[in-house]
């Protein structure tokens, strides 16, 4: 064979243009010639980008363009056609199929004798495994090798890894064989191989070029090889360096984007010398700063040298590059967003985002429908992030969750939810389940919980029953401890038809249309022909097992979203070009990735078998980086920080730093805006024209629309923040209970109440009994049966025995001074008032009839009571009206009298259980305060001019109140009232 043509597109150039340009010019017009060319490319989209490089280049005229294909797409039709021995391969493995038979026996395994993983567990480890598989079998590897491996020199785990993989291995092939079925990547090897084999016994005449690649995978590199030593074979290296110094290439290592390259021309058994550029590429401006920006950490120290005269960076080579830092991911995607945007000013003008962080990309999609532009990200979306994905999600969850709250209303206000009605209809019914079962706490488990929590007239039940009977099928299967998992999906499909069904449409024809639908409804269909590869699994793991196997099914548009603006990944990048290329989310762990820890084989076992270290894909990230920093015009950005965590810049950009702070060379300004530009004018899209601080509300309602009775709680409130009872008495807002709501402080002091006034009305008076603790800790157990928390009983009961004591001990001395004890008895005070009577209720925890014929009020408080200071403003005034409601006779059963003690009893559950507080020295004149005070508040509210305002006293507003959003107090409240 011919020694190898070996040429290099240089990083500057737009590769497919480059290689569209000389290719035509070489045919100097003649169609024939072009048209029997074969060109292999690395991907189908670089076949695509190809085309349309010839396209452009040729100005929309027709052209019969070359033969182009993936170099991993093997033509068997045209080996079997020419005779080159039996080509009966089996068909590749399908990835579904395959990664349920690695499950199955991944559940079979159980390390350590421990319990075997369970099916979601063996579902991601089985796609880490398919990793592993398809490495061994692109490096050209023979898992014969783990025998060399020695499971003395591991950890116990890794000696059992290293056994499970051994028979599997042994197995596994044979397994494959019984479905007449081989590994995609073996099968891909051997059919490049045959390729190679072919040409090398018989070179074609036509000519051949290998184009983009660099020859990672060793079959690749072997089809390389034989190309660039056909009679008429190329190979059209992307992005060699042939500056590099022969120390930088000796110390080259897996992390390094030139490392491939090398090796492939070593096994070309050529220099960088023998590698000429392609045809009407000239050297970039840039390609020297890149050589230096990538050189092996090994040789840096050549940068103390580059100040001096030493290479040939200048600050041309930063000529067009912009450097944009962005306070977060937002800011950075609205900023990218805004770029893309102002190209199209400019005829004919195109950008592309190149990132590997997909978060990154769905930002700058959503940013850029702000401007009405659909654009197409090259890497597609995953479909559990699609609007049907994450309906089969949550109708899973809720069906698996025995339709707990949260789950539900998450199902059930799924845009694609209908029941057979109009989307209004059925939102309608849902927010009336959500008020009426689901906000307090939970219901029973299952819909039938849901229907015992409706009254029994309530016409939401017969849509219960219905979604029941449709529900009923896969809700018996997730309940049993073993279903077949074909039987599952099978089940949950059909009850997410019924439920996506609405009044015009079925749930099929909503669910299973457009880009998304159709994805899913490939994805189901492949699911449920390899359904049967797995054993039986529990119900309930079924969600974790769907959701494991959905992130491998993408969807991407059919159509592109827009002809001059793209998303890339850095793959797509390396091969085109745009006329502003964007480099973004350039921070360490992004760009380059991290090096993720293989649960199969530790760094020494990849190593002594034989494997790449994690550490290439970092090469290859660098690779892709290069290529595409060297774009005549380029932005590179990244977020300061990510979810409020600093971030660490790229590599690429602190090594940038470096060389250009060694060469003396400032980051010259760019021609157009700056980086600080971009930044205000993104700031300035969603930046208001102007501020306006808005007052604090100040309603003054009729008098007419006035409370005319308020408790002594909600007193409190009237006094330290009217607005609240304006929201509440006047406009009749209440807060809606929380979903699934856990039992709070004020159930737990709701309970201890109960227990407390059973006790009391069991021994309102004379001595306590010797088993007295006994009974009150039996009244205990009777109030905390509502608790059915395990977690919330082993919080609280303790507490409550601790209180218990302390009480049972307080009221056994307490005794000689009661006649007799009342617990939670309601009273009322009427007073005069200029707008008319007004009426004032309390209840009090405990009154005690005192034997000197004076009452006492005992105020029960699991909390903290109030400070006496704030007693005696008026500002807790509930005790004080307690004692001037008693002093009135205002309270069943009891005579009009003057209370002499206001007692706090702090009931913490703490060491010890309780202690009594007095809620102030002269209880009399606190009385008197509060009947004055009381008047004066009524009389100052009947007036139509006072406000109901909010808070106007921040330093005694109430620590939380269910009104503050309404009264936008955040907006208008200082930071000296300690809003936060």
């Amino acid at each position: 064979m011919s020694p190898p043509a070996v040429f290099t597109i240089p990083p500057g150039e737009s590769f497919v243009d480059a290689l569209a340009r000389g290719l035509m010019e070489e045919t100097a017009g003649d169609p024939l010639a072009l048209a029997g060319m074969l060109i292999l490319l690395p991907t189908r989209r670089s076949c695509r980008a190809l085309r349309e490089a010839f396209l452009r280049r040729s100005g929309g005229r027709p052209l019969l363009l070359p033969r182009m294909r993936p170099i991993g797409d093997a033509d068997e039709e045209e080996m079997a056609f020419a005779g080159d021995g039996d080509l009966t391969l089996p068909p590749a493995a399908p990835g579904l199929s395959r990664q349920l038979l690695l499950t199955r026996l991944i559940m079979g395994f159980q390390p350590g004798g421990g319990d075997p993983p369970s099916a979601e567990q063996a579902a991601t480890l089985a796609r880490e495994l398919g990793r592993l598989l398809d490495q061994v079998h692109t490096e050209g590897l023979d898992f014969t090798r783990l025998k060399d491996l020695v499971p003395e020199d591991y950890a116990a785990h890794w000696q059992r890894t290293l056994d499970f993989l051994a028979i599997l291995t042994t197995h596994w092939p044979a397994i494959l064989e019984s479905r007449g079925w081989m590994e995609a990547a073996l099968r891909r090897n051997r059919l490049i191989g045959m390729q190679a084999d072919r040409w090398e016994a018989a070179p074609p005449a036509t000519p051949g070029l290998a184009a983009g690649s660099t020859g990672a995978i060793p079959a690749t590199a072997r089809l390389l090889s034989v190309v660039a030593r056909l009679p008429a074979g190329r190979l059209i290296l992307p992005g060699l360096d042939r500056q590099m110094d022969e120390e930088s290439r000796r110390t080259l290592d897996q992390t390094h984007p030139q490392y491939g390259l090398y090796q492939l021309l070593d096994r070309l058994e050529i220099g960088p010398d023998d590698v000429v550029l392609w045809p009407g590429c000239p050297a970039g401006r840039r390609d020297r700063l890149i050589s230096e920006l990538m050189r092996p950490a090994a040789t840096t120290d050549a940068w103390r040298r580059l100040g001096g005269g030493y290479g040939s960076i200048t600050g041309a080579a930063l000529s067009g590059v912009t450097r944009l830092t962005c306070p977060g991911p937002r800011e950075e995607a609205a900023a990218i967003a805004l770029m893309m945007r102002e190209v199209l000013e400019t005829d004919g003008r195109t950008a592309a985002l190149v990132t590997p962080d997909r978060d990154l990309a769905r930002r700058t999609a959503a940013e850029l429908r702000r401007y009405g532009i659909e654009i197409d990200d090259s890497a597609g979306r995953p479909l559990p992030l699609t609007a049907v994905g994450a309906f089969l999600s949550l109708t899973a969850a809720m069906v698996s969750e025995d339709f707990a709250p949260h789950a539900t209303l998450a199902a059930l206000k799924h845009p694609l939810a209908a029941g057979g009605l109009t989307p209004g209809a059925f939102r309608a019914r849902v927010r009336r389940l959500e008020l009426r079962a689901l906000r307090g706490p939970r219901p029973a488990p299952g819909i039938a919980g849901l229907d015992a929590a409706l009254e029994t007239s309530d016409p939401l039940r017969p849509w219960l029953a219905q979604m029941a009977g449709a529900a009923a099928p896969f809700q018996d299967l997730v309940s049993r401890p073993e279903a077949p998992f074909s039987a599952l999906l099978e089940a949950h499909v059909s009850f997410a038809e019924w439920l996506a069904t609405d009044a015009a449409t079925t749930g099929a024809g909503r669910l299973w249309r457009g880009a998304a639908g159709e994805a899913a409804a490939g994805f189901i269909a492949d699911l449920a022909e390899a359904a049967p590869a797995l054993p039986p699994i529990r119900g309930r793991s079924y969600p974790g097992l769907l959701e494991a196997l959905m992130p491998g099914c993408v969807v991407r548009p059919a159509w592109g979203g827009h002809p001059r603006l793209a998303i890339w990944g850095p793959l797509e990048a390396r091969l085109q070009r745009a006329d502003r290329l964007i480099l973004g989310g350039l921070n360490e762990g992004c760009w380059p990735p991290d090096s993720s820890a293989d649960p199969w084989m530790s760094r020494p076992m990849r190593k002594g078998f034989g494997l790449p270290l994690p550490e290439r894909r970092i090469g290859l990230a660098a690779h892709d980086f290069a290529e595409a920093f060297a774009a005549p015009e380029v932005v590179l950005t990244r977020a300061a920080r990510v979810e409020g965590a600093p971030t660490v810049p790229s590599r690429w950009l602190l090594r940038l730093d470096a060389v250009l702070a060694a060469a003396g060379i400032a980051p010259a300004d760019s021609p157009g805006p700056s980086a600080a530009d971009w930044l205000a004018w993104q700031q300035e899209r969603d930046r208001p024209r102007r501020f306006a601080r808005p007052a604090p509300p100040a309603p003054r309602p009729p008098l007419a629309a006035r409370p005319r009775s308020l408790s002594a709680t909600a007193i409190e409130t009237w006094m330290r923040d009217p607005y609240a009872i304006y929201a509440r008495r006047i406009l009749g807002l209440e807060a809606l209970e929380p979903i699934d709501a856990d039992p709070g402080a004020a159930d737990y002091g709701s309970l201890v109440h109960g227990a407390l006034d059973a006790f009391l009305k069991a021994l309102p008076s004379g001595p306590l009994p010797a088993d007295a603790l006994d009974r009150l800790i039996a009244f205990g157990r009777d109030s905390f049966a509502a608790v059915t928390r395990p977690g919330l009983w082993a919080f609280w009961w303790p507490r409550f025995e601790r209180i218990a004591a302390w009480f049972v001990e307080q009221e056994a001395d307490r005794r000689a001074l009661v006649a007799a004890a009342r617990s939670e008895i309601s009273g009322r005070l009427e007073l005069a008032a200029p707008g008319g009577p007004f009426l004032v209720t309390a209840k009090a925890d405990r009154i005690d009839r005192l034997k000197d014929g004076t009452l006492a009020i005992i105020d029960y408080k699991t909390g903290a009571p109030p400070p006496v200071k704030e007693v005696a403003a008026g500002f807790a005034p509930q005790r004080p009206i307690e004692a001037a409601i008693a002093r009135h006779g205002g309270f069943p059963g009891l005579p009009a009298t003057e209370v002499t003690d206001l007692l706090y009893w702090r009931l913490s559950g703490g060491q010890p259980g309780g202690e009594e507080r007095p809620a102030g020295s002269d209880v009399a004149a606190l009385t008197d305060q509060a009947i004055a005070g009381l008047a004066e508040l009524i009389s100052r509210f009947d007036d139509e001019t006072t406000p109901y305002a909010a808070r106007p006293h921040p330093e005694m507003a109430p620590k939380y109140s269910d009104y503050l959003h309404l009264a936008r107090v955040r907006e208008w409240a200082s930071a000296e009232e300690g809003e936060e």
